[in-house]
């Protein structure tokens, strides 16, 4: 069943149990991600949260008896790629909504597209503030870079007691030109001092240069806001230039591939995220078990934000279902004409803006009035190349 399972992933496909025999249509669900490219564990791992979600929902029945169908796209982790899956998926395959992406240049690449069209989209991973900006239709279920740069700048002030801390940021991510501008906003707020700003491109492969000219100005950490496969060869580099200082960073660090990549250079360095697996409620721990179950394999935070932004949209479904059923009978069966589609739509999107409360596994989720989910976030210290939940900071 696994190995089924992984098959319909790789194709691009998930399937729900008697998704292709529902009689008057299947709901039809677009995901974009990157399945393939240097960010593929996102794509992948949120690709394996939705697939989930959406298993267990065909399994309990479907909403209201009809079975849910997810056409997923990879976008290679390309904003222009992004944008011509969206389109696809928009244009071409009707869907009634869209998930993803991770990346925040690419929401923001794929944002624009459902906003025209007035499809809901809830990215479960974006936290560039600019993504929910795009428009009334464009959701988040994960907490934004504002925050999550003031929580590792508070964290190193107040927890590690730093007051010298230099920045590496990657000029190419929204993401980590987001994180770093908060962090360093924050950080001299608090009073400690920003010793070095210095940058790079995502896909360069040296950063001996940004990392020498930090190093010549003593910091007693490093911001590093990029994603995991840069994150990992900055570590390693950074330790035989003779940089001993903890690296610290976001949540585009989870990935099992960081560890990987920097092996032991890595160890003693921070971040923060979503979620940890050390957390006993009830509610993460089964999610990880039946996660284990399916994928043998625990759960990074970016599976736990795929997994609660399609349970979140079923759960809306099935309200709307029971609230306007004939709204709901116009996004399934389709062939409706365009004014009433884009009212049914308009009526999905207002009861996803209405969320308050939806218990996820990365928290409860309240959608604010900018469409953002308002929750805490973990600190996560990487010991023998495993994450240690080091302490929750709430909003």
């Amino acid at each position: 069943m696994k190995r089924l399972l992984g098959g319909f992933l790789l194709l691009g496909i998930v399937l729900g149990p008697l998704a292709c025999g529902q009689k008057g249509g299947d709901l039809v669900i677009g995901e974009y991600g990157s399945l393939t490219g240097p960010t593929a564990t996102f794509g992948k791992s949120t690709n394996k949260g939705i697939a989930l979600a959406i298993r267990h929902a065909n399994e309990a029945g479907g909403v209201g008896g009809t079975m849910l169908r997810v056409v997923t796209e990879d976008d290679q982790g390309k904003p222009e790629e992004a944008a011509t899956a969206v389109n696809k998926l928009v244009s071409q395959d009707q869907v009634i909504a869209v998930l993803g992406e991770v990346a925040s240049s690419n929401s923001l690449a794929g944002a624009p597209i459902c906003q025209k069209a007035g499809v809901p989209m809830i990215s479960p991973s974006s936290t560039n503030e600019k993504v929910t900006e795009v428009g009334d239709f464009i959701f988040r279920v994960c907490f934004i870079d504002p925050f999550q740069g003031a929580v590792m700048a508070k964290f190193a002030f107040q927890s590690l007691g730093l007051t010298r801390v230099g920045i590496l940021r990657d000029l190419r991510s929204d993401y980590s030109i987001g994180l770093a501008g908060v962090f360093r906003q924050t950080f001299e707020s608090l009073g400690g001092t920003i010793c070095a700003d210095e940058s790079y491109q995502q896909g360069d492969v040296d950063f001996r240069a940004p990392l020498t000219a930090i190093l010549a100005t003593r910091p007693q950490a490093i911001f590093a806001p990029g994603y995991y496969t840069d994150v990992g060869l900055i570590a390693r580099q950074a330790r035989d230039l003779g940089i001993t200082v903890p690296l610290l960073g976001g949540d585009g660090w989870d990935s099992p591939k960081l560890t990987e990549i920097g092996g032991k250079a890595i160890d003693g360095c921070f971040f923060s995220n979503h979620y940890s697996s050390d957390d006993q409620n009830p509610v993460v721990q089964e999610f990880i078990a039946n996660y284990r179950s399916a994928y043998d394999e625990v759960p990074d935070a970016i599976a736990a934000l795929g997994y609660d932004a399609a349970r979140l949209l079923v759960h809306v479904l099935t309200v709307m279902h029971t609230e306007d059923p004939d709204a709901f009978a116009v996004l399934v069966g389709g062939g409706a004409g365009r004014e009433k589609r884009q009212a049914a739509q308009r009526k999905l999107r207002d009861l996803i803006a209405s969320t308050r409360d939806f218990p996820g596994v990365t928290g409860s989720i309240t959608l604010d009035e900018r469409r953002n989910a308002l929750k805490p976030a973990v600190v996560l210290k990487i010991e023998n190349q495993k994450y240690t939940f080091v302490e929750r900071i709430a909003p």
